[in-house]
């Protein structure tokens, strides 16, 4: 993954500061309002990694509800990885009714490590993988795939059962049947909508967890939530933005050039829009460009950008490597993400996109909407207090919450709010999009602030920093906590 700005900064210097910081404040154990009796603190790395008394497998098999699928040779040392089926209801308000196998992963330490909870908030892929909280907490990792993505989902496929406290149920069930195994303390985690899945949880389950650190996770209000508009007209720098409208407005008057490009997708690598159409396809594509731009990108892009009335093939191609029309609009991809669009337009909304210097160029105006990529009818209506609920209670009762965002990620245009009081912290990282947000990228003092605080809640502390500067490309190269694709 390309890294910019304090990529490079050496993980011992903000190592030894977290420690000397732990040192100075002496008894690390919260006293806070909410705080509740941990393991002993333990040295984060310097447990038995992985040998335990008696064997993983054998304990994993007597959990009720887990299947051990198989185990699969893990590439990090002192550690072991099993693929896992945990059975779940369909419906947490009538749990002997009918059930469903949620697919999961462990990559498992220590039954004396911390447990980081780990979700994508769509499906999950099946291959040893380690996050920034699991390396920099010696941790084990329980991950898991999202109700109704990928395999997970019930026979009955009955989408009302698909909503935030469903789903907040299936990490409270799964997190209980792990705690007689794992008895350090436990974080949950996720980047965007994983993000998002866990602050959720803690809003259903408070208690379940020591804490939670939330990466690049938006709280959208409503379903034309203009904040994010505002936030596209003024990152970067004009002479970018106005490069970006200049294509946009160039791309759109000249569709009947670009149609062809669309159409050779369909032909030689079997794309299909059958629910887009391709004429609309190209034209959300159009306007949802920037967005993605920024999203995943840097300025350092900006002078690719095509000027008017370039090849229409560069034109195409620019937009194409920006958005990837099959795999944001194709029939397979929406398809896929179905779960995702369904939650947008019943709970957790919807972003507006800046239209206004597309005046009289547009052919199907206000149809950028979730229920346009849903090939059913969506029967409930979207819930318009929930999510003002959750910010509501993230910013008075969140407790021990950490959330990292962006600076230049458009979704960061719809922050949670937190209060140092309840000992929960936000942060923007600088020169970061939507996937490289990350705790060791962030300037100081606030590293070593939010080391410090996660530190402490997990109730480990610093190993020796000459030790783990060995390791910086380690941690550096964890895996992102967010899925390579266009939307959330």
């Amino acid at each position: 993954m390309k890294r910019t700005g304090g990529a490079g900064i050496s993980i011992a210097v903000w190592l030894l500061s977290a420690a000397m910081l732990l040192q100075a404040c002496g008894d690390t154990t919260l006293t806070e309002s909410g705080a509740r009796t941990s393991p002993p603190v333990q040295a984060a790395g310097a447990l038995a990694a992985g040998v335990d008394s008696e064997d993983i497998l054998a304990r994993l098999q007597s959990i009720p509800g887990l299947t051990v699928v198989g185990e699969v040779a893990s590439p990090f040392p002192g550690t072991r990885f099993f693929r896992l089926y945990f059975e779940q209801p369909a419906d947490h308000r009538r749990p002997e009714g009918e059930r469903f196998q949620m697919r999961a992963t462990l990559l498992h330490r220590s039954v004396d490590a911390p447990v980081v909870l780990y979700s994508g908030g769509y499906g999950l892929g099946g291959f040893p993988s380690e996050y920034e909280p699991t390396r920099l907490l010696g941790a084990n990792q329980l991950s898991l795939e999202h109700r109704f993505f990928g395999s997970s989902r019930p026979d009955s496929n009955d989408w009302k059962l698909l909503d935030i406290r469903q789903a907040a149920g299936d990490y409270h069930r799964i997190i209980q049947a792990f705690k007689p195994l794992y008895t350090g303390r436990w974080l949950t985690t996720g980047g965007s909508k994983g993000g998002m899945a866990a602050v959720y949880h803690r809003y259903f389950h408070p208690d379940d967890v020591d804490a939670t650190l939330a990466y690049v996770a938006p709280n959208v209000h409503g379903l034309d939530d203009v904040r994010f508009v505002h936030f596209l007209n003024q990152v970067g720098d004009e002479d970018c933005r106005a490069r970006l409208r200049a294509f946009q407005q160039d791309a759109l008057r000249r569709r009947e050039e670009l149609l062809p490009f669309v159409e050779e997708l369909v032909t030689s690598e079997g794309a299909s829009f059958g629910l887009m159409g391709l004429d609309r396809a190209l034209e959300f594509a159009v306007v949802e460009m920037p967005f993605y731009f920024w999203q995943y990108g840097n300025a350092s892009r900006c002078a690719e950008i095509p000027a008017p009335g370039a090849p229409a093939e560069e034109t195409f191609a620019f937009l194409e490597g920006i958005v990837g029309l099959d795999y944001t609009y194709g029939d397979l991809a929406l398809d896929y993400f179905a779960a995702y669009y369904y939650q947008s337009a019943t709970e957790i909304g919807w972003n507006r996109y800046p239209t206004r210097h597309l005046h009289g160029l547009l052919r199907y105006p206000r149809e950028d909407v979730p229920t346009t990529y849903l090939s059913f009818p969506v029967e409930e209506r979207f819930d318009h207090g929930l999510m003002l609920r959750v910010e509501q209670w993230v910013r008075n009762q969140g407790e021990r919450m950490l959330f990292l965002y962006g600076d230049h990620d458009p979704w960061s245009a719809g922050p949670f709010e937190v209060r140092e009081r309840n000992d929960s912290f936000r942060f923007y990282v600088p020169d970061a999009n939507h996937t490289n947000a990350r705790i060791v990228r962030l300037p100081e003092p606030e590293r070593t602030l939010a080391l410090s605080r996660l530190f402490t809640w997990m109730g480990v502390t610093p190993p020796a920093a000459a030790a783990r500067a060995l390791a910086a490309e380690a941690v550096e190269d964890a895996a992102p906590v967010v899925e390579g694709r266009s939307r959330l």
